[in-house]
């Protein structure tokens, strides 16, 4: 028998307080659910694995992951809709709490008066389930897909504890993000999207296949399959995530005063001078810059706020010295 190659124990760069800093319980998981378990397979560590290029296994995992650590009853989406990368999805509302918290004493907010709008949501509904169950905020999803909205809609109905707590919004006019979005005297204490990274359908295929190149040969089994599943206004948007936030980031400037921070992924790191300055050309007060990893993959959160620093300490205090809290210190893990 030959000898068993070591392996790390952690992926790494996760976000201290995400659950999916450990490798996967695969038996723990396909007994949470069972659709699972028939794509589990030992790959050459001798270790239970998964085809990550196989769709229906990445979904049966993530289902999986949901159900299991978020407290769902049900999760699932219509076929050919975007599967999220739930780790990575936990990241983003991680890094985002702690930048609440950077502006209140390093303590979280949390609780359903934390108010957060997830642009584009999707049909997966991820975003929000993961906010609510790790800090009790409450969200408004936006999408422009209405079988999008009627899919998260009905993960909400299923779940029961999820209703009250999410409210889905249909933008009828996908020239805009925020307009018939944000209602009057609204506010929000986040913005968060995950946009369309490709500017085409072809560069969107042409990503696919280079993810697809870069997987890790132990977890592939067989001739590998086209992992490419997303509707088109998931993947591509004519002129790519740079068109497309340089369109948020410009519309977010008229509610600029409604919400503290406004939020995005940014997938190239080329594009990040250019709405940095676009940014600050709106006038914002602040922009930060949250970076994040999970194994070889880097990605990173830009996020902004036109409320000066007075205005800053203000919504501080009204918004959140009366809110349940997390103490940032404390809630910290040993890498």
């Amino acid at each position: 028998m030959s000898k068993k190659l070591k392996k790390p124990k952690k992926k790494g760069r996760l976000h201290q307080r995400n659950v999916h800093r450990n490798r996967y319980d695969l038996a723990a998981l396909s007994t949470t659910n069972p659709i699972l378990a028939p794509f589990v397979k030992p790959n050459k560590y001798g270790d239970d694995s998964i085809d990550f290029g196989d769709p229906e296994a990445v979904k049966a995992l993530n289902q999986a992951l949901l159900i299991h650590f978020y407290n769902l009853q049900y999760w699932d989406i219509p076929a050919r809709y975007l599967t999220p990368a739930v780790p990575g999805r936990a990241d983003y509302i991680h890094n985002i709490a702690d930048l609440l918290a950077s502006k209140n004493g390093k303590h979280i907010p949390i609780g359903k008066t934390i108010k957060c709008l997830d642009i584009g949501m999707g049909a997966n509904c991820v975003y929000p389930i993961i906010g609510n169950h790790e800090y009790g905020w409450s969200f408004v999803g936006a999408d422009i897909d209405k079988e999008a909205i009627d899919s998260a809609q009905n993960i909400i109905n299923k779940n029961i504890h999820l209703k009250g707590q999410i409210e889905l919004r249909f933008q009828a006019d996908n020239k805009f993000m925020f307009k018939e979005v944000f209602s009057a005297e609204e506010r929000f204490d986040l913005v968060i999207c995950n946009p369309p990274f490709h500017a085409n359908l072809g560069e969107a295929r042409y990503g696919s296949l280079k993810k697809m190149k870069n997987l890790n040969k132990e977890e592939v089994y067989g001739p590998p399959k086209l992992n490419f599943a997303g509707r088109s206004n998931e993947l591509w948007y004519k002129g790519g995530e740079k068109k497309f936030l340089r369109r948020m980031i410009l519309e977010s400037e008229a509610y600029g005063k409604s919400c503290f921070w406004f939020s995005s992924l940014v997938s190239k790191h080329e594009h990040l001078e250019y709405f940095y300055n676009l940014i600050e050309d709106t006038g914002a007060y602040e922009l930060n810059t949250l970076q994040m990893g999970q194994g070889n993959k880097r990605s990173r959160v830009v996020a902004w706020t036109f409320l000066s620093p007075e205005e800053q300490e203000k919504w501080s205090t009204e918004r959140w010295a009366n809110t349940k809290a997390k103490d940032l210190d404390k809630t910290k893990q040993e890498e």
